[in-house]
């Protein structure tokens, strides 16, 4: 019999442990593997080279912090069963196999009316089917209808393992120092109250550093102007592909990316049969990479010309506005590209794209984050804290951003 109990090291938390042969069929499944060919941060590598770590090593890193969660709530009491630590392990591994190439970059070009989270359930559905119905609690719990709630908070909710690891492992990849947490501390301070996650007054601190980190993380890596423009065209490569087949243009694709574009797929589509679902497992960023290369080729000058300035990151030039770019300006510059492409304004219009990005730090309203005092009493983290950014962060920022082709 094979040792499936590995230990990987993990450049962000030392070594991670795989404690069983579950988990580590989890690990080992085409699924879950697939992950390891998918960027973590998209195109974020066109602003911070090193930012080149995977989805697998992010689910990895979640499913270790996952672990010393669960073993400090057994410190504090709290009765959690092997398999309930199973499922939330298993949930953590897999709540991000249903991105798609480049994680969040395409999340509505390949396909439409569906998210990577109902993409995700529809994979572990399946995997459930071929571990017969081993997956069953774990579904339970990330469909949140477990009877225990702080389990699947700790799967998902604004102080999830998921979000503890990517701060640290983007901030780490990225070089962005501003995005360190302390995820050890904020871990050690984990407790349940009246089945809700709490975290302890003594790791107030360390929340509120939490928050300001994600914030500056957001504006510096995950929305950072660069990563926008290079995001916008590659949707717009996507499209125009897409436009392009629809026209009856042969053009070369992956057998997988072959059936995306030449079909129009839906939540229907995963829904109707299993070919959806088995063409976008076999889907990474690799496909979309050997496409770009190749139609960098083609002889439409709108396909060709996106996709060299993508391989070559000629990217699109950004203006920051507060408001949406005029209908004037974008005219100004469409008749442009009309003129020095020789297209139509149809055409023209791929070389422009009005983006625009919002975020809230923190919404109350979705999920709080609650601190225990020592007298039993509970408390929002914004009503908590005695820092006065705290309810900053919770107001949403919006920003337009007007993405364009350089001319040489």
């Amino acid at each position: 019999m094979a040792n499936k109990r590995k230990i990987i090291n993990d450049p962000v938390f030392g070594f991670i442990t795989i404690p069983n042969d579950f988990l580590y069929d989890i690990i080992q499944h085409p699924y879950f593997q697939r992950l390891h060919r998918i960027k973590q941060l998209g195109l974020s590598s066109f602003v911070y080279p090193g930012a080149q770590h995977t989805r697998m090593q992010h689910s990895l890193g979640a499913m270790h912090l996952m672990s010393e969660a669960i073993g400090q709530l057994r410190l504090q009491g709290q009765e959690i069963t092997m398999a309930e630590e199973q499922a939330v392990c298993a949930c953590i591994l897999l709540h991000d196999i249903g991105h798609g190439p480049f994680s969040h970059a395409l999340e509505n070009s390949l396909v439409s009316d569906i998210s990577h989270e109902e993409i995700s359930l529809l994979m572990m559905q399946k995997i459930d089917e071929e571990l017969h119905g081993q997956l069953g609690l774990a579904l339970e719990v990330f469909t949140n209808r477990y009877p225990k709630k702080f389990l699947h908070q700790l799967v998902s909710s604004q102080l999830d393992m998921d979000r503890l690891d990517y701060l640290s492992r983007d901030s780490f990849f990225s070089g962005v120092s501003e995005g360190i947490i302390g995820a050890a501390r904020i871990i050690k301070m984990l407790n349940v109250h009246a089945d809700q996650l709490v975290v302890d007054i003594k790791g107030i601190y360390s929340v509120e550093k939490f928050l300001v980190a994600r914030r500056l993380m957001y504006w510096q890596v995950y929305l950072h102007k660069t990563s926008v423009a290079a995001e916008k065209m590659l949707v717009n490569i996507l499209k125009r592909a897409k436009e392009l087949a629809a026209q009856g243009e042969n053009l070369f694709a992956t057998p997988a990316l072959h059936y995306f574009l030449y079909e129009h797929i839906d939540k229907k589509s995963f829904l109707k049969s299993d070919e959806a679902l088995a063409n976008f497992a076999l889907l990474d960023d690799s496909d979309l990479v050997s496409a770009i290369k190749v139609w960098s080729l083609h002889r439409d000058v709108v396909l060709s010309t996106l996709c060299k300035g993508f391989t070559n990151r000629r990217l699109f030039k950004v203006k920051i506005n507060a408001e949406p770019v005029s209908r004037e300006m974008q005219d100004e510059y469409t008749a442009r590209y009309e003129k020095h492409f020789g297209i139509s304004r149809e055409e023209a219009l791929y070389f422009t794209g009005d983006e625009t990005v919002s975020t809230d730090t923190y919404s109350p309203k979705d999920d709080s984050i609650s601190i225990l005092y020592k007298d039993g009493t509970v408390k929002d983290i914004a009503d908590a804290s005695d820092m006065l950014n705290i309810n900053v962060l919770t107001k949403k920022v919006e920003k337009h951003y007007f993405c364009y082709l350089r001319l040489e």
